[in-house]
C-alpha cells in the first residue's frame, strides 16, 4: 500500500458518507496522521468516525454556516494541527423547475455548493501549509445542461471556475487547486438527495448503463482514488485542472 500521505493532516467536508467518507478512509490507509471530517448529521458522523477509527476527528456543522466553519478551524488549531490537504467536498443535489423555482431553493443550492465551498477554503486557508493541495468536488453537471437541474448545474460550474482562479491566487504559496468532476455515483445524494422514486432510480441507472462507455455508475471508492491523486505529489504538475471521472458519460 502506498503511503503518499504519511504524516499528513487532511480536512474533508461532507466526510460522513459517500465520496467524502471513501476519501477519508483512503487518506488514512495511505498514512495520514489525522483526518478531520464534517457533516450535518451527528449520528451519521458518529458512525463514520467509528468506521474510520481514532485518527479521525468529526466536527458537526453546515458549510453554509460561517460560524460552523470557524468551529472547524478552531478545532484543528486547538489540536495543534496544520493542514496538508483541504478536500472541499460537501454539496447537495436537488431538482428545480425553471419557471417555478423559489428563492429558498436557490439559496439552499448556492449556499452550500458555492458559498459553503468558497468559505470552507477561505476559512481553512491560513492553516494550509505552503505547497499543500486543495481538491474541490465539482461535477460533470457543470459542463452539461441537464433539465430541471439548472441550479445544481450552475453551482458546479462555479466550483470549476474556483479551481482555475484559486490556482492563480495561491501560486505564490505553491498551493495547487484542482477539481474532480464525478459522473453518476452510488451515493446517498443519488438515492436520497434527488428524492427519486425506486422506479426513477432504476430508470436513471439504466440510462447510465446504456450511455456511459463504462456501462455502470461509479462507486465512491472509484472517485476517491482520483481525489487522492490530485491531492498527492503524484499530481505535482497538475494545477487549475478538472478531472472528469464519469465512465465516459460526458466525454464521448
Amino acid at each position: 500500500m502506498s503511503q503518499r500521505f504519511l504524516g499528513k493532516t487532511i480536512a474533508v467536508t461532507g466526510g460522513s458518507t459517500g465520496i467524502g467518507l471513501a476519501s477519508a478512509e483512503a487518506f488514512l490507509r495511505e498514512g495520514a496522521t489525522r483526518v478531520y471530517i464534517t457533516g450535518r448529521n451527528q449520528a451519521t458522523l458518529a458512525e463514520a468516525t467509528e468506521r474510520l477509527g481514532p485518527q479521525s476527528v468529526a466536527v458537526a456543522g453546515d458549510v453554509a454556516n460561517l460560524a460552523d466553519l470557524e468551529k472547524l478551524k478552531t478545532k484543528i488549531e486547538s489540536n495543534g494541527d496544520r493542514l496538508d490537504v483541504i478536500f472541499a467536498n460537501a454539496g447537495v443535489a436537488e431538482f428545480n423547475a425553471f419557471g417555478a423555482t423559489s428563492e429558498g431553493e436557490f439559496d439552499k443550492i448556492f449556499g452550500i455548493n458555492v458559498k459553503g465551498l468558497f468559505f470552507t477554503a477561505q476559512t481553512l486557508l491560513p492553516l494550509l501549509r505552503d505547497g499543500g493541495a486543495i481538491v474541490l468536488t465539482a461535477s460533470i453537471a457543470g459542463s452539461t445542461g441537464m433539465a430541471n437541474l439548472s441550479l445544481y448545474n450552475a453551482s458546479k460550474a462555479a466550483v470549476r471556475s474556483f479551481a482555475r482562479t484559486w490556482a492563480n491566487d495561491l501560486k505564490g504559496r505553491g498551493i495547487r487547486v484542482n477539481a474532480v468532476s464525478p459522473g453518476v455515483t452510488e451515493t446517498p445524494i443519488l438515492h436520497k438527495g434527488l428524492n427519486l422514486t425506486a422506479e426513477q432510480q432504476a430508470g436513471f441507472i439504466a440510462y447510465v448503463q446504456s450511455n456511459a462507455p463504462a456501462g455502470r455508475a461509479a462507486s465512491p471508492e472509484e472517485i476517491a482514488a482520483p481525489v487522492l491523486f490530485l491531492a498527492s505529489s503524484d499530481a505535482s504538475y497538475v494545477n487549475g485542472a478538472e478531472l472528469s471521472v464519469d465512465g465516459g458519460l460526458a466525454q464521448v
